[in-house]
C-alpha cells in the first residue's frame, strides 16, 4: 500500500503470491465427513520452506510478530502485528526501517535463497487492520481459506 505508515502499531493483513500464481506451495486436501466439509493445507517442499521462514522471520524481529497464517497453494495470508518501538535486530538502533515490506522483502528472499530460484510475484498485498472486528474477520478468513479455495479470487488450478 503506497502512502502507508509501516511502522505504526497496528496489524496487517499480507497476502504474497507465487510468480504467475503457480500452484507450487500446497495442495488443499479433505472431505466432507457427516455432511460437515473440513479442509486443509498439505505443504509441498516448497510450502515447508516457506513455513520455515514464516515462523523464523516471527523470531527474527523484535516487536513484530506472526500471528496467524496460511499457506494456500498459490499464495501465503499472514496476519502480522506490530508492537512498540519495533526495530529488525539485524538493523542500526538508529535506522528507520518499513517493518511490513521488510519483513516481505527477508521472507522472499530467505525462500528464493534456499530454493535457488525466485517463486514470488513481485510486490504484496496488504491492508492495515483498523478495528477488533476487522482482525477477526481477516483472521477468520485466513483459517477458513482451505474451505473456499475453489471460490477464492486467486483460485487457479
Amino acid at each position: 500500500m503506497y502512502g502507508a505508515d509501516y511502522d505504526t502499531v497496528g496489524a496487517y493483513f499480507i497476502t504474497i503470491c507465487t510468480q504467475d500464481r503457480r500452484c507450487i506451495l500446497s495442495r488443499i486436501v479433505g472431505d466432507d465427513v457427516l455432511g460437515v466439509p473440513s479442509y486443509r493445507t498439505d505443504l509441498s517442499p516448497l510450502g515447508k520452506i516457506a513455513e520455515k521462514y514464516i515462523n523464523q522471520l516471527n523470531i527474527f524481529y523484535d516487536h513484530l510478530s506472526v500471528e496467524e497464517y496460511v499457506i494456500m497453494p498459490n499464495h501465503i495470508h499472514i496476519m502480522l502485528i506490530v508492537s512498540e518501538n519495533g526495530t529488525p535486530r539485524t538493523s542500526s538502533p538508529t535506522k528507520q526501517t518499513k517493518f511490513v515490506p521488510h519483513f516481505v522483502s527477508t521472507f522472499k528472499r530467505f525462500c528464493n535463497k534456499e530454493i535457488g530460484e525466485n517463486i514470488w510475484q513481485r510486490g504484496y498485498q496488504d491492508h492495515i487492520i483498523r478495528n477488533r472486528q476487522d482482525y477477526e474477520e481477516h483472521v477468520k478468513y485466513i483459517l477458513e481459506n482451505p474451505l473456499r479455495w475453489h471460490y477464492d479470487k486467486l483460485y487457479s488450478k
